[in-house]
């Protein structure tokens, strides 16, 4: 247990930041499953919308270093060939 008044403030940050973190953390993966799942139905047309609205959440998760900046570009490079592959 924190001993000391910073150390309590600091276990109390860190709870509400783990809280924030993670809502982003599932907001990610959410829209990254939707894009998977528009890919699945065959149509590139709806599926680029969807990866649209997905790359907007991954990059603003990068920025805020949820996830590193490497692995937003990683998601977004896979999902934009797997759409590209469906023509």
């Amino acid at each position: 247990m924190a001993n000391t008044a910073q150390a309590r403030k600091r276990a109390r940050q860190s709870v509400a930041r783990n809280k924030h973190n993670s809502s982003l953390r599932s907001m990610l993966r959410t829209s990254i499953k939707r894009v998977r799942q528009a890919i699945e139905t065959g149509d590139q047309a709806q599926a680029a919308a969807v990866y649209q609205k997905a790359s907007s959440v991954i990059d603003r998760v990068a920025d805020k270093n949820i996830i590193h900046k490497n692995k937003a570009a990683r998601h977004k490079s896979r999902l934009a060939a797997a759409i590209k592959a469906l023509a």
